[in-house]
């Protein structure tokens, strides 16, 4: 049986889960890769298979404390709470270091993915043949989906009901991001701006006691998406956590190994030098049109050294891994001392 949590875990709890939806948010990060590398990504599972049919006959008969209990409550609550919360701030400001400092934005998260390879490598300890060819699927499977090119934006009802679906699988598969996949689907903007940001102005409404956007017809569209949307996130969590379980506890280690290829496929999506370069027809090469006829428009993979914003750049790298491996770090001092 766990141990009661302290103050101080349920503090670090909560800041994991703002963690956890700040880059559930960003396309190209899995929040899923935060649960893991900070430690919670099996218990996050297993407290979501929890939510089953006993679950729901414990709630109807109105056995809510048995309920809590039974679904690890303080667990889910403190999770869920950080990383909505984390939607309405953390990642506000997220958003606003990926419009200003998007280079640097990038490179801490690339680092982030690095050391998270690196910590979950140092967990895994069998290199036989049948995990190798599931890190090689793992990274074909990550690779093909960061070439995926994007849908258009549909806001039919049943199609946001499954982007809830898709999208959440960020959360309890790391390595895929969430966000990534309604780009492709069409829906980002839909469903993690413009809904979320009508959400909050009616949040803001309903506690200043102001109920007109009730005849707001393009409110009441958007707090439809987003009621939909949210259905589907819940669904989706409950499904998929139930397939995580089953396959974590028969196939643990093939698993880890697919997650480990995935994350190391997943890499190309957030590679901070992404900038579109434009060949003009005079042959040099700049940083947008300027005016100047496009000849040739194309994507630029390779960071230009002489420039000193890829040094500063490849420092937030350094950052990034030393954050992740620092984290793993602390973890494995404060278990040495509880014990």
């Amino acid at each position: 049986m766990r141990k009661p949590r302290t103050l101080v875990d349920k503090f670090l709890l909560f800041v994991k889960g703002l963690a956890m939806g700040a880059a559930n948010k960003v396309p190209g990060v899995s929040g899923g890769i935060v649960a893991f590398v900070t430690g919670f990504y099996e218990e996050l599972i297993y407290s979501l298979q929890h939510v089953n049919g006993k679950a729901f006959k414990l709630l109807f008969n109105g056995r809510f404390k048995s309920f809590y209990r039974y679904v690890n409550g303080p667990f889910l609550v403190l999770i869920f709470s950080g990383s909505i919360f984390s939607y309405f701030s953390i990642s506000l400001l997220l958003d606003y270091f990926l419009h200003h400092y998007e280079l640097f934005v990038w490179s801490g998260f690339f680092g982030m993915i690095l050391g998270s390879i690196v910590y979950i490598s140092r967990q895994f300890d069998d290199w036989s043949t049948r995990n190798l060819i599931g890190i090689g699927l793992g990274i074909v499977l990550g690779v093909s989906i960061s070439f995926m090119s994007p849908a258009k934006e549909n806001d039919n009802l049943l199609f946001v009901f499954f982007c809830g679906i898709v999208g959440v699988t960020g959360m309890t598969l790391p390595g895929l991001s969430g966000s990534f996949i309604l780009i492709l689907l069409g829906n980002y903007v839909l469903l993690l701006v413009d809904s979320v940001n009508m959400l909050y102005r009616t949040i803001v409404d309903v506690f200043a006691g102001d109920f007109s956007f009730l005849s707001d017809a393009v409110r009441v569209r958007y707090l439809k998406i987003i009621t939909s949307f949210t259905a589907g996130s819940a669904f989706g969590l409950v499904v998929t956590s139930q397939v995580l379980g089953y396959v974590l506890k028969r196939w643990h280690q093939l698993v880890k190994a697919v997650i480990i290829g995935f994350i190391s496929g997943s890499l190309g999506t957030v590679w901070p030098w992404k900038e579109t370069v434009f060949k003009m027809s005079n042959g040099d090469f700049v940083y947008d049109t300027g005016g100047h006829k496009i000849v040739k428009n194309y994507r630029r993979f390779i960071p230009d050294f002489t420039h000193p914003e890829t040094w500063t750049a490849l420092g937030f790298i350094v950052f990034g891994v030393a954050i992740v491996l620092g984290l793993d770090y602390y973890g494995k001092h404060r278990k040495k001392k509880k014990k």
